[in-house]
């Protein structure tokens, strides 16, 4: 083992804090140095019965209250989520190699709050939303060209209508765990749990 002088340090780069102003803190640099998508992770769902599923998702809002996304909820995530509340996020930062993982429930937004991030979207993606049948069978692209142009002709000259399923999830987190890389894989790993109307922490070996 080489004694480099970030080896030889004894405490963690993590520090024991408030996980939410931690993870955005980390949040706010990867903003900087993520070439695509910071703001992507991944979102672990199961069904009722425990079978799980994962995917891709874009975070839209963060904080004290919670992580927030938008989907088609007759999605497969959709109806796993609404079938079983517990998920998981996975933000993995390649440039800062960084990453958090996020436990908690999932409870949907109010329609407010879905009809206001839906109409801040851009018109093709308000339209896209009302064409797609998220996650069912499509015979062929041609199809889902053909609902787009529909949609459109639809709402022409007026406001595009929120489908009554597109809608928000906000994770209400139970647990962080938060990763950074060092050399000859020392990492540091630090687990945050709540613990009533706070947080207890503690080092993990990676």
């Amino acid at each position: 083992m080489t004694d480099t002088p970030e080896l030889l340090q004894t405490t963690s780069a993590i520090p024991s804090s408030d996980p939410f102003a931690l993870c955005a803190t980390w949040f706010a640099e990867a903003r900087e140095t993520e070439p695509n998508d910071a703001n992507a992770m991944a979102l672990a769902t199961a069904t009722a019965c425990g079978a799980p599923s994962v995917r891709m998702v874009l975070l839209k809002g963060h904080g004290p209250e919670g992580f927030t996304f938008y989907t088609n909820a007759e999605s497969r995530k959709g109806e796993e989520i609404r079938s079983n509340s517990q998920a998981a996020l996975l933000f993995h930062w390649k440039s800062l190699r960084r990453q958090i993982r996020i436990e908690g429930v999932l409870n949907e937004v109010a329609p407010e709050v879905a009809d206001a991030y839906f109409h801040s979207r851009s018109r093709d993606s308000q339209l896209g939303a009302v064409a797609s049948d998220q996650s069912r069978p499509l015979p062929e692209r041609q199809t889902f060209i053909e609902r787009f142009d529909e949609a459109t002709k639809r709402f022409e000259g007026g406001q595009v209508e929120r489908p009554a399923h597109w809608t928000g999830f906000q994770l209400t987190p139970s647990a962080f765990e938060f990763w950074l890389d060092r050399p000859n894989r020392l990492h540091d790993r630090r687990r945050f749990v709540r613990d009533g109307a706070g947080w207890t922490d503690s080092l993990l070996y990676p």
